[in-house]
């Protein structure tokens, strides 16, 4: 009876799909690594060559990464490309342990977003437009800039900023856009893209927390004003 390839596994056995369908914390850690390798060997499907590897491991991923590209070329089907994929996933584990957490920016005020956005913008010729994302702690989860525009004006669209506020699960969020002019007076079109997009977030149960206007030392904040 021919051996059952892993193109033959049901769809959610296979390591990518059921990376796919369940998250990357339901493989183990054979088929992290065979998905590293892709293939395996005439004998051996690539999560049932790596099983064998960590077996001689122990099962310690630590000893694995202790291994030589001559040591894992000794098993049939890992030649040197595959022992140095193993080898180089095996470093960026022990970098990543290494490196410490970096502590998400609180943002609680809009002195908060002024200063975050500040060495950012202040000496920009033109006007840009960014949103920081925030968590239910009111940490910073990302900062994508949402527009980009001439020396008076820049063109958002609200749809793409709830898009990204959505996508990384933000729980509220702040825009932030400067003036090249020096003037921190609001215009009429960010008056009417304040409005349309504390109106948008509200339907998608994200909080608009401010929208502040910056120019080289000051700064005008909707939030300030009341008018949030």
């Amino acid at each position: 009876m021919s051996r059952l390839t892993i193109n033959h596994w049901a769809e959610e056995d296979r390591p990518r799909e059921k990376m796919m369908l369940h998250g990357v914390a339901s493989l183990s850690n054979a088929e992290l690594l065979a998905i590293l390798i892709g293939s395996g060997n005439a004998e051996d499907s690539a999560v049932e060559l790596m099983r064998k590897v960590l077996n001689d491991c122990h099962n310690n991923l630590n000893e694995l990464g202790k291994c030589t590209v001559d040591e894992l070329c000794h098993y049939k089907g890992i030649g040197p490309a595959k022992a140095i994929s193993i080898l180089a996933a095996s470093e960026l584990g022990k970098r990543r342990k290494e490196e410490e957490v970096k502590e998400r920016k609180t943002i609680q005020s809009s002195c908060d977003v002024y200063h975050y956005f500040y060495p950012l913008m202040c000496d920009l010729p033109t006007e840009e437009c960014w949103v920081l994302l925030l968590n239910q702690a009111s940490k910073v989860i990302d900062r994508v800039k949402v527009g980009a525009g001439g020396l008076a004006s820049t063109a958002v669209d609200v749809r793409c900023i709830l898009r990204e506020a959505l996508l990384k699960r933000a729980v509220s969020m702040a825009l932030c856009h400067n003036h090249p002019s020096g003037s921190i007076r609001p215009s009429t079109e960010d008056d009417r893209l304040t409005e349309h997009l504390d109106k948008a977030a509200k339907l998608m149960n994200i909080r608009l927390i401010d929208h502040v206007i910056l120019t080289d030392g000051k700064f005008y904040s909707y939030a300030d004003e009341g008018r949030m």
